[in-house]
């Protein structure tokens, strides 16, 4: 056989004639932009990135500490409460943005976060409340500035008891969070199931960082890297992460969260602003309620549960337009042409 006849390897070719020979299209991959893995993508994010501090708040003559996640150091106190579940850092893309014009307050209620209490499954409405109220007063005393309470779901309905109580001085406002009376009482007794049907155990933060995006309880992801951590603890004896609040113990105090809710909100002696996730059923209460203008009602689509979460820019938005709309101060109500006596001229 005459090797004269055989076609040139590849390898002998010089870099000429590697360069004049056709290409195939289909002899090469077009250049694609790197993709980042799991890891990468659902990795945590620190609060620090969006809030200014953290602090522990002890409760006298109580083994009860409550931690509290603040930013900004002008205007009114925007106090948050997160829902049942989530934790303080719930707030936090929305307090990167409300903190340049008002200070946030994000605390972890009992039994979620950080917090540390002598009973961590008691989420009987009045011990939440009871344990607002005493943070409250231990970080701000007997006259604390201009606040407005708002609150997610569960913290939804802590901020309308607490609201309604009428024992907090300088309330300015209250925002609930994608919470109504009839609805959450409706889904009560689905509640179980849906607790039982979550992925409980996670081999990671970051499995658990993307269950809770893909599963679509979270839909912003960077978000959900901020928040998921801190509603987790690490299982020695199961070398896996579960859920650090057990909400499957709390199956008892459901019922007071939300039953008279509404007739609460109503009461509260306060500009309000309901803000709500889809076409929620409003019962014959709140419609009256709007009817006669008693709060402002905004429904903001493209959005799951956690709406401050899901769509902070937007959140936060609403919480600053209700806050210049309502003319809340640092002080409270502030009416223009009407100087307060501290201001009062010599």
């Amino acid at each position: 056989m005459d090797s004269s006849n055989l076609t040139t390897l590849l390898e002998d070719e010089t870099p000429e004639q590697q360069t004049q020979r056709p290409v195939s299209a289909f002899a090469s991959k077009p250049d694609r932009p790197p993709t980042q893995n799991s890891l990468q993508k659902y990795s945590p994010l620190v609060w620090s990135g969006y809030f200014d501090r953290e602090d522990d708040i002890s409760i006298p003559e109580t083994d009860n500490v409550f931690h509290v996640y603040i930013a900004g150091t002008e205007g009114p106190v925007v106090f948050c409460l997160h829902g049942g579940g989530y934790s303080g850092l719930s707030f936090a893309l929305a307090a990167s943005k409300i903190k340049e014009k008002a200070r946030v307050v994000a605390m972890d209620l009992r039994g979620h976060g950080k917090s540390v209490t002598e009973n961590d499954v008691d989420l009987s409405i009045e011990t939440m409340c009871n344990d607002v109220l005493a943070v409250m007063k231990a970080m701000y005393g007997d006259s604390p500035p201009a606040t407005v309470l708002v609150g997610h779901s569960m913290g939804g309905s802590v901020a309308v008891h607490v609201a309604a109580k009428r024992l907090l001085p300088n309330l300015a406002g209250l925002v609930v969070v994608d919470v109504v009376e009839g609805t959450a009482m409706a889904s009560l007794i689905h509640m179980q199931k849906i607790l039982s049907s979550r992925m409980q155990h996670f081999s990671s933060v970051e499995k658990a960082i993307e269950w809770s995006v893909k599963g679509g309880s979270l839909r912003n992801v960077d978000s959900a890297r901020v928040s998921v951590p801190s509603t987790l603890k690490y299982d020695d004896a199961k070398k896996c992460y579960t859920y650090r609040a057990c909400l499957e113990e709390t199956e008892q105090y459901w019922r007071g969260w939300y039953e008279g809710l509404s007739d609460k909100y109503l009461s509260c002696p306060v500009p309000k602003l309901l803000m709500l996730a889809g076409t929620d059923r409003l019962d014959r209460a709140l419609t009256i309620g709007q009817m006669q203008g008693k709060f402002q009602m905004v429904l903001v689509r493209h959005t799951g549960h956690a709406i401050q979460e899901d769509v902070p820019e937007e959140f936060s938005n609403l919480i600053l337009n209700f806050i210049s709309r309502n003319r809340i101060g640092p002080h409270g109500i502030e009416i223009p042409g009407l100087r307060r006596p501290s201001q009062s001229l010599p």
